[in-house]
């Protein structure tokens, strides 16, 4: 049976139809890792929110609704910008109108800022209950959810030179900073002595929990979930900068500076 939020197929066709539309514009076609990268992101969204786990979620299991919110912030957002090619976003990204925006919601302070405001906001107890019992809105909030992890993901997967990537020190520092707001709202949750949301009390529970059982299950995948996962992404960065000699600078930053450097090398006259 499938379980379908308003806001969720809007946002599928906009993915699918940008990434072919803008292919079919430029008259180019991504990487086939690109394509497979994007083709899996795609698929991994839809089956987060359509279908048997957006259904469990719909039926008061809080663990299943962290588990969504995981996959929404932080699996999908690394998989879709993964699959995007520079020529794809420059047009986009560089134009006259986004630009001045785009400049300052990519930046590393603001990406990390607005995750852990809306990431904190959406598990404030009210906040969620209201979210919870209102079904319109709850499709809005995945849809905020991807967007949010797009811009949290960004400072280290930019496709474009012109938006560069942190350094790989301060790509390992960004991850390690991650797990602040993570833990701060995942363990009050997890070590809750009450039930703190009010919509996971009533009505039978899908998979035979209590609703603090549930509720201590859901805190745990948060707060687990994401160490697991930030600790992965920590030891690709480590890997990655260990493999390109040392240098701080990941190559897609380098590709700008080239043309720079090589100027600056060419003989006088």
């Amino acid at each position: 049976m499938l379980s379908t939020d308003p806001a969720t197929t809007p946002t599928l066709v906009v993915l699918i139809a940008g990434y072919a539309g803008a292919s079919w514009r430029f008259k180019r076609l991504p990487e086939l890792g690109q394509i497979a990268a994007y083709a899996v992101g795609v698929l991994l969204l839809a089956l987060t929110l359509v279908g048997p786990l957006n259904l469990v979620a719909h039926e008061r299991s809080f663990a299943a609704y962290i588990f969504q919110q995981l996959v929404l912030v932080f699996i999908v957002p690394s998989l879709l910008l993964g699959g995007l090619p520079d020529w794809m976003l420059r047009p986009f990204l560089l134009s006259r109108w986004v630009e001045p925006v785009a400049r300052v919601v990519t930046r590393p302070l603001f990406a990390f800022a607005f995750f852990s405001a809306i990431f904190t906001l959406v598990h404030f107890p009210p906040v969620c209950d209201r979210v919870c019992q209102a079904r319109p809105l709850y499709g809005d909030v995945h849809t905020i959810l991807l967007i949010t992890g797009l811009l949290l993901w960004f400072p280290l997967l930019s496709p474009l030179p012109e938006y560069p990537r942190l350094s790989y020190p301060m790509q390992i520092m960004y991850i390690f900073l991650l797990t602040i707001p993570m833990t701060a709202v995942a363990a009050p949750i997890t070590m809750a002595q009450s039930v703190l949301y009010v919509y996971y009390v009533e009505g039978p529970h899908p998979l035979g929990l209590t609703p603090i059982d549930d509720q201590v299950l859901g805190g745990i995948i948060m707060w687990v979930g994401q160490a697991v996962y930030l600790m992965f992404v920590f030891t690709a960065i480590f890997f990655r900068w260990s493999r390109n000699e040392a240098e701080e600078m990941p190559p897609i930053n380098r590709r700008m500076h080239a043309p720079l450097l090589h100027s600056q090398n060419r003989p006088a006259g």
